[in-house]
């Protein structure tokens, strides 16, 4: 497995534990790594960083893109791969797009229901659609 796919399933680890415990991913995030191992990789730190600092934003547009589904009716594990995926799409100019939209959709491949990989890709689809101009 990529460093980078490690990382992305190591964040929505964290989103994902603390959506549940009702926890402030950051600090959560800090536990994980005083915890030492597994270590916690730099890009997964970044991601759980930067969807605390756009939570309200990233929340707002999922919830907007999700057809048929509000935000709080998600399933959880989903939740947290469009949390980690929209601020990958949105603020993270490394990556391409494609990109967090494949590792996403086989995030929920992995982790979550059946229907959950069309959704999932749906939903970013919708956003990356809405939200990232494109070049002429």
């Amino acid at each position: 497995m990529a460093a980078r796919t490690k990382a992305r399933k190591r964040a929505v680890d964290v989103l994902y534990e603390a959506d549940l415990r009702g926890a402030d991913p950051v600090e959560l995030l800090r536990e994980r790594i005083s915890d030492v191992s597994p270590p916690v990789p730099d890009h997964a730190v970044r991601l759980v960083e930067g969807v605390a600092a756009n939570n309200s934003r990233i929340d707002e547009l999922i919830d907007r893109h999700a057809r048929g589904w509000s935000l709080e009716r998600l399933p959880d594990v989903d939740r947290a791969i469009l949390r980690m995926a929209v601020y990958e799409l949105l603020w993270a100019d490394d990556v391409p797009d494609a990109v967090v939209i494949d590792e996403a959709v086989e995030l929920a491949r992995a982790l979550s229901t059946d229907d959950s990989p069309a959704y999932v890709n749906g939903v970013l689809g919708a956003i990356l659609d809405a939200e990232v101009p494109t070049s002429s």
